[in-house]
């Protein structure tokens, strides 16, 4: 890329027009993001009209500015409320609600917007400088390399679900099991639709989620069992405690390696068609747990867990526009609308779009730097914001909850339907969590079910049943030994630590038998 193309899309970006499409889209997504239920894609669709009297760069500017902010205030809602505003923060929502409950709201929302327009910046810098380069490794990947990632992904329930992976793995089974409902794959024919014609398009994830996280959460306060776990009123709601991004620079001191393993993480996975940042936090979260020096503090309110997952999420964001801009493949959905934004211009994405207008790609991606740069000031505002919040009492704060959980769950398909999916998933995640059975494992198996049984599916068609052939392309070969070394490492964990009880039991028994004898 050459200076002259860099100068010449910089002009263009610090155009009025485009400035302004970049800060209406930011505060836009602030506000859909941090509404539980409405994620960053219906965000991008419901931009879409207004792009129609735009022009070409401040249209997908709109669309970049708002999605960058839609994905980072989903954290909003996680961390006072416990209801994921999007799919991907509901990889950390246990961890940031624990840290609202110590009374550090404003630290979890300080790692959340900090870090991940740190990440976004770091994704935007591997789009500008290697693009094309990750985009060609990206089309090598079939539909062997997508299952070894699914599986990865699903792997890391065993490392987000606490001190018991057993309950872990139940729960991912379960989530599993409702992602099979709707039509069969291959054949198209129903499965558990039970004659249900709702039930013949699939569980949406988003009632779950909302049901499991919010709406349990609101029948654990209304029990006496849930009254030492709610959040204390009046918790760091003073302008004194509640100062945005304070003590954020020493975390990054002490986390060095966590943003950038999760930043790369965002801008690998992201790159992938079809894959998007929603994976990328959840494996970040994951990776982040395994290879802590204290894994034992995941889920009490952990900053390390938070900055990899949130570092993640906007790199992958950022990552997913290189295979839509290279090669005109969407890497997600948000992705897939821009693109057909960009064809409505006449504005072709692929090669030859490199080759003959080099300015306009280059434009797109320096929007996200603004965009990304905008998270901190814009951050600031919520986060000081977030005390009103805090500040409501109970009484008044939980039916606007319920309305909430009420209106995201109607709103993907504007039907009654998601209001009982919703209700139904937030009674089986109180009696889950009565039990101490994790929830968040039962959201990842819905979001990468479909995709590990689509490519389950097609790799077992291409390999003609030979399950040999899933380890026959080199990139393949390597996700799966890798994958295989993760479970070991895992159950090795697990035997060593339940090895440690007994001998820690044993230990005061002896003692006795030892005082017995004198």
């Amino acid at each position: 890329m050459s200076a002259e193309t860099l100068a010449t899309s910089l002009g263009m970006v610090l155009q009025i027009p485009v400035l302004l499409a970049i800060l209406g889209g930011a505060v836009y997504g602030l506000f859909i993001g941090a509404l539980p239920g409405l994620t960053a894609t219906m965000a991008t669709a419901l931009l879409v009209p207004l792009t129609f009297y735009m022009d070409p760069l401040p249209a997908i500017a709109l669309i970049v500015s708002s999605t960058a902010m839609a994905i980072t205030a989903g954290d909003i809602p996680g961390a006072l409320l416990r209801i994921p505003g999007t799919p991907a923060s509901a990889a950390y929502t246990e961890e940031s609600y624990a840290m609202t409950r110590k009374g550090q709201a404003a630290r979890a929302l300080s790692i959340g917007f900090f870090f991940s327009a740190t990440g976004g910046l770091i994704g935007a810098s591997v789009l500008l400088l290697t693009g094309p380069l990750l985009a060609r490794l990206s089309l090598n990947f079939s539909s062997f390399e997508f299952f070894w990632l699914a599986l990865l992904g699903l792997l890391t329930c065993a490392l987000v679900s606490g001190s018991n992976p057993v309950k872990g793995a139940v729960s991912l089974a379960f989530g599993l099991l409702i992602a099979t409902v709707g039509l069969d794959v291959t054949s198209g024919q129903p499965r558990f639709t039970f004659g249900s014609i709702e039930l013949t398009g699939g569980i949406s994830f988003i009632p779950v989620m909302i049901g499991m996280f919010a709406f349990s959460e609101i029948l654990r306060g209304l029990s006496a069992a849930g009254a030492a776990d709610r959040p204390a009123q009046n918790t760091d709601v003073t302008g004194r405690e509640m100062r945005p991004y304070r003590g954020i620079f020493g975390l990054l001191k002490r986390y060095p390696f966590s943003l950038i393993r999760g930043s790369a993480l965002g801008a690998s996975i992201g790159a992938l068609p079809g894959v998007g940042g929603d994976l990328a936090a959840w494996i970040a979260y994951g990776v982040s747990a395994r290879f802590s020096k204290t894994p034992e503090k995941f889920g009490t309110g952990h900053e390390e867990g938070l900055i990899e997952a949130t570092s993640a999420n906007n790199s992958g964001l950022s990552s997913a526009w290189i295979p839509a801009l290279v090669f005109g493949i969407p890497g997600d959905a948000v992705t897939a609308i821009a693109v057909g934004v960009l064809y409505m211009k006449g504005v072709s994405p692929g090669p030859r779009l490199f080759a003959e207008n080099p300015t306009m790609p280059t434009a797109i991606i320096l929007c996200f730097f603004l965009a990304n740069l905008l998270l901190f000031p814009l951050g600031y505002l919520a986060i000081r914001g977030a005390r009103l919040v805090l500040a409501v009492p109970r009484n008044v704060i939980v039916p606007m909850i319920l309305i909430c959980c009420f209106l995201g769950a109607y709103a993907i398909n504007n039907t009654l339907f998601g209001v009982g999916i919703m209700l139904v998933a937030g009674v089986i995640g109180y009696v889950m969590e009565r039990n101490d059975f994790p929830i968040a494992p039962v959201i990842l198996g819905l979001v990468l079910g479909p995709v590990l049984e689509r490519n389950f599916i097609m790799s077992m068609q291409i390999a003609r049943g030979d399950l040999l052939g899933f380890f026959d392309r080199p990139v393949a070969a390597g996700l799966g030994v890798f994958v295989f070394a993760v479970l070991a490492l895992t159950i090795l964990s697990q035997i060593r630590k339940a090895r440690g009880r007994n001998r820690n039991r044993a230990l005061p028994a002896s003692l006795n038998h030892e005082k017995d004898n004198l």
